[in-house]
């Protein structure tokens, strides 16, 4: 892993695209910071295409849908995408499109709920994550944003997910938990394909992402231009797959810094 510094200038210039997580890396504290919302809106006008990727629910997404200039969000960890209209931000409505149809989910939501409260029995101060009545496809438990988790903990709440069959994974706030093979990337690749048409796999080279926790390895390893935010490095014993550069800044600044090297790249760009 190296410094943002050290992304080559005709590398940047050749992205077309950014993927980007939420939670604690457009958002501070639990809120988007002006200079990571005014990067995004930047990007966008450059004319790069602009998704968010989170294992936030739906339902919390669908606001910042309407209100932030992304081309999509992608929420449940790739099972659900948040489409907003092309009209003017203040007015856009959002479309929602799933991986999975309307019976599968239906089966699944009971399951979920089952298995919801079995953690809460199993697990002593185990709570549900406060934006649960959000989700459709996925549960949720917090184990840092409005509670904490010990790591023995979060331990058990893995286990008793994959005993389940489920998949599972921790991001920086969340341990999620859901039934289906779809994850961040192939959410990537599903959102490409539905919204633009084109296929992920054979132009991952010019498209980016920038994250900051364990659930965002599977995008660090699959993207070489992965980006991590400074704030990452809480979680330096836990990660297998790095990003392959490192902001100076946490969080909503890290971001924005990010940005900021990508949009100089493009302005840079030599004359034909």
């Amino acid at each position: 892993m190296r410094p943002l510094s050290d992304w080559p200038m005709q590398v940047r210039r050749a992205i077309v695209g950014v993927f980007t997580d939420i939670d604690d890396t457009l958002t501070t504290d639990g809120a988007i910071t002006d200079d990571a919302l005014h990067a995004l809106g930047q990007l966008q006008s450059a004319g790069l295409s602009v998704i968010a990727i989170t294992g936030r629910p739906a339902g919390w997404s669908e606001a910042f849908a309407q209100q932030w200039p992304v081309d999509a969000i992608v929420a449940e960890n790739g099972s659900v995408a948040l489409l907003p209209s092309r009209q003017q931000a203040h007015a856009r409505s959002v479309q929602r499109i799933y991986q999975q149809d309307a019976p599968t989910r239906a089966a699944n939501f009971v399951r979920l709920q089952q298995v919801g409260a079995r953690i809460l029995r199993e697990v002593p101060g185990a709570m549900l994550a406060k934006d649960s009545p959000g989700r459709e496809t996925d549960i949720a438990i917090d184990h840092s944003e409005f509670s904490r988790l010990a790591p023995e903990q979060i331990a058990q709440v893995l286990r008793i997910m994959r005993e389940e069959a489920m998949t599972a994974t921790v991001s920086s706030i969340h341990i999620n938990g859901w039934f289906g093979a779809h994850h961040k990337l192939s959410g990537a690749q599903w959102i490409v394909r539905t919204l633009l048409g084109r296929d992920l796999r054979t132009e991952a080279a010019r498209w980016a992402y920038v994250g900051d926790s364990t659930n965002d390895q599977i995008m660090f390893e699959a993207f070489d231009h992965s980006i991590g935010v400074a704030n990452l490095m809480r979680f330096a014993a836990e990660l297998q797959h790095w990003p392959r550069y490192l902001t100076q800044g946490e969080r909503g600044a890290g971001f924005a810094e990010f940005a900021q090297a990508l949009l100089a790249a493009r302005e840079a760009r030599p004359a034909p």
